[in-house]
């Protein structure tokens, strides 16, 4: 008989920064978890995200110890309510399946100095994927289960699944799979323009993501919570670097 699933606390990143196989380890054991299923109200839904701006002149996949400005910021629906901004170091240089070596810590700190002022998120949004990983639990995946919140992935394209891009209508979503599950979806904000790929994350599935995506997007491709947390990062890197 296989034993259960280890159902303990997700382990911060600060742990598994320098040991590889130890974050391996964890990954594998959080993507063999089932907890419970998260989909958002029908009010307006509170968001937070984050994005790490690295310092610039770092060439290729940077290095440990990289400088790094943590911008993390909340919305309701599109209005931001809350922004905070830290500085950090990088724990390794990037490696596809790996991200969370590199800015699992940064974003963590970045996303607790948030929830520190009190914001008490329905969601967060991390510029990672989700199951979409070399062992079905990429970084967005990982933070949610680190702050026990739901998580949803964007980014600009997938990690490892495939899938037709939309048609060029507002709204408009295809299925991104891998090993044919789906593990997240196409999405289309605006036309002309291309899809964002939404990642089911920590407690959600690829409807309840694009749900959430949907509802905290503006006028700008980029879901508010994080374009807010991009520009502050950027601003207080441009502020440090005397440009």
């Amino acid at each position: 008989m296989n034993d259960p699933p280890d159902e303990s606390p997700a382990s911060g990143f600060d742990a598994l920064t320098d040991d590889m196989a130890a974050l391996e380890q964890e990954q594998y054991r959080l993507a063999s978890l089932a907890p419970p299923p998260w989909r958002p109200g029908p009010g307006p839904i509170v968001a937070a995200g984050a994005f790490v701006a690295f310092a610039r002149g770092e060439q290729g996949p940077g290095h440990t110890g990289d400088g790094a400005f943590v911008g993390a910021a909340a919305t309701c629906g599109t209005t931001e309510i809350a922004r905070v901004v830290i500085e950090g170091r990088a724990g390794a240089s990037y490696r596809a399946g790996y991200l969370a070596a590199r800015e699992g810590a940064l974003i963590e700190h970045g996303l607790r100095a948030l929830l520190d002022g009190g914001l008490n998120p329905d969601v967060l949004l991390i510029d990672a994927t989700g199951r979409d990983h070399p062992r079905r639990a990429g970084l967005a995946f990982h933070m949610g289960a680190v702050l026990d919140l739901p998580s949803v992935g964007v980014t600009h394209r997938p990690l490892l699944a495939s899938g037709a891009e939309p048609d060029d209508v507002v709204g408009a979503t295809t299925e991104l799979r891998l090993d044919g599950n789906v593990v997240g979806r196409w999405l289309r904000v605006h036309r002309g323009i291309r899809p964002l790929a939404v990642h089911a994350g920590w407690q959600t599935d690829d409807r309840a993501a694009i749900d959430v995506i949907r509802r905290v997007t503006g006028a700008a491709r980029t879901p508010e919570p994080l374009r807010l947390a991009r520009t502050a990062a950027r601003e207080r890197r441009a502020e440090q670097e005397g440009r």
